[in-house]
C-alpha cells in the first residue's frame, strides 16, 4: 500500500495579506502496487506528450485549465481513493490565541486526516512533499506514525520527497487543490474539477 499526501492553501492567519481562508490536506491511497506503477507511468507519458521533461511538475496552481482537465482525466482511469480534510480558519477568529498558530493548524489537520483514513491503512508507505521546514515535518509525522500504529502496523515508513520527483505527490497536490477550490466557490470550474475524480472520493470534511 502506498499513500501520498499534500496540502493546498496555507496555515497562516494574515488574511489581510493573502492568507487563505481554507487549509486543505489531501490523502491519496493506492491499495495495489500495480496501480501505482500504471498511474505513475501514465503521468510520465502525459508529460512527454505535452513536451515536458520528466522533472517538469503538474502543479494545480500553476497549470492551465486545459492541462488540469487533461491530468485529472488521465489519473481518473486508475484505482485509488482519497480523503480530504479542510480547516476553515475564519471560524477560529474568536478562539483563544493558542489556536491562532499556523503550526497548530498544520498539525491538527494532518492528524485528523490520518485518523479519518485509519481503518484503510495497512503497512503503508507514506510519501510526503519535502517542501517547507523539514525539521517541523519530521516532528509532525513521528507522533502520527506512533498513533497510527497503536494496535497494528498501519504505517510502515514515512518518506519525504520533493514533489517534482514524484508524480503521485503531484496527484496529491491536485486532490488537495480541487477540494480547496471547490470550498472557496470562487471559480466556475471548481466543482467540475472535483467531479472528474468524484468516484475516488471517500470523505471530505470541513472543520
Amino acid at each position: 500500500m502506498q499513500v501520498f499526501i499534500d496540502e493546498s492553501g496555507d496555515s497562516g492567519f494574515k488574511f489581510e495579506h493573502g492568507s487563505s481562508r481554507f487549509f486543505t490536506v489531501g490523502l491519496v491511497i493506492f491499495q495495489d502496487a500495480n496501480e501505482v506503477v500504471k498511474c505513475y507511468k501514465a503521468i510520465s507519458d502525459l508529460k512527454e506528450k505535452l513536451g515536458w521533461s520528466d522533472l517538469d511538475e503538474f502543479h494545480f496552481k500553476r497549470n492551465s485549465d486545459k492541462v488540469r482537465r487533461t491530468f485529472l482525466r488521465t489519473v481518473s482511469k486508475y484505482d485509488f481513493i482519497y480523503y480530504a480534510m479542510s480547516m476553515d480558519k475564519s471560524l477560529l477568529k474568536y478562539a483563544s490565541n493558542e489556536f491562532h498558530n499556523k503550526e497548530y493548524v498544520y498539525m491538527h489537520v494532518h492528524g485528523l486526516i490520518f485518523e479519518r483514513a485509519k481503518e484503510k491503512l495497512t503497512q503503508a508507505d507514506v510519501f510526503v512533499d519535502i517542501s517547507g521546514n523539514q525539521d517541523f515535518r519530521n516532528s509532525l509525522f513521528k507522533p502520527i506514525r506512533r498513533n497510527m500504529n497503536d494496535d497494528r502496523k498501519r504505517i510502515k515508513k514515512i518518506r519525504m520527497q520533493r514533489s517534482e520527483s514524484n508524480n503521485l505527490l503531484q496527484l496529491a497536490d491536485y486532490v488537495a487543490s480541487i477540494v480547496n477550490r471547490s470550498l472557496m466557490r470562487d471559480k466556475l470550474t471548481s466543482d467540475e474539477y472535483r467531479n472528474i475524480l468524484k468516484s475516488k472520493e471517500v470523505a471530505v470534511e470541513i472543520i
